[in-house]
């Protein structure tokens, strides 16, 4: 395991101011974020030659570019699939990214409800949007991994198993984020659940309840990261460690370190 960070802790910097701060902070490769915004340095009208400075920077600074966040701009994967194409193209265009920037994981959040759209119809929407996906996952080697948010959909370990094991591929997995869920649940129960299909992990730390808790320094919340660390280790993950720790919390630095502490503890 290593301490790598996620972009979208430091969205407004620009990618080479990114890389720089992150490397003296200690961190040993990044996530990058894929965002619709025009502003951001990595958006949806990102260049071939683009991509490839990205990648100099992460040979520069010695930060492999393990995975990528995909944020799309038109619809999402819940909805039928007609209605989802054009979130099925940019997931599609995203995980090509990666692929280009050398990471093996892409991070996605689904998409949300609206009162017309019911519940299991959204689960069968999704299903059949990522079997469509999945293939171009394979081929370009690059995970599609759902992840956990606070939207209602797949709430439990073993529904978000079932759904994963119905899309039925290697590359269509789970983004594991011990913060997310410990405000309703164990996060330690969801990777024993879950299994092989966790294909990252983030780090955040949470502690109180649904309508008054807050975020925490790693440590300083509910998450209990020896049990968790011991359910990932019987799964096998050797993967980086993804601090999604917001700098008004702990510094860059701080982070770092504590995600060490952490695997030399535990690990």
């Amino acid at each position: 395991m290593k301490a790598a960070i996620s972009q979208l802790v430091l969205p407004n910097l620009s990618m080479p101011e990114f890389f720089a701060q992150v490397k003296e902070a200690g961190y040993e490769s990044v996530e990058l974020s894929l965002r619709p915004n025009e502003g951001s340095p990595f958006n949806f009208n990102v260049t071939d030659a683009d991509l490839d400075g990205f990648v100099q920077l992460s040979k520069k600074y010695n930060l492999p570019v393990d995975s990528i966040t995909i944020s799309n701009s038109k619809g999402n994967l819940l909805l039928p699939t007609l209605e989802a194409i054009p979130c099925i193209q940019e997931t599609v265009w995203g995980l090509e990214c990666a692929a280009k920037l050398g990471a093996t994981a892409a991070l996605h959040t689904l998409g949300r409800f609206t009162p017309e759209l019911y519940y299991e119809d959204a689960y069968k929407n999704a299903v059949q949007n990522l079997k469509i996906i999945a293939p171009v996952a394979e081929k370009l080697n690059v995970a599609l991994s759902v992840e956990f948010v606070w939207s209602g959909f797949l709430f439990s370990p073993v529904e978000m198993r079932r759904f994963l094991d119905e899309v039925g591929s290697t590359h269509v997995g789970f983004y594991f984020d011990p913060g997310n869920m410990a405000v309703f649940q164990y996060p330690q129960h969801w990777v024993r659940a879950i299994g092989k299909h966790v294909k990252r992990v983030h780090l955040k730390d949470f502690k109180g309840g649904p309508l008054n808790g807050v975020w925490t320094r790693l440590g300083e919340g509910a998450c209990d990261f020896k049990a968790i660390f011991a359910e990932l280790k019987k799964i096998g993950y050797d993967g980086p460690l993804v601090s999604e720790v917001a700098t008004s919390l702990a510094s860059l630095k701080d982070t770092a370190d504590d995600i060490k502490k952490l695997i030399k503890q535990y690990c």
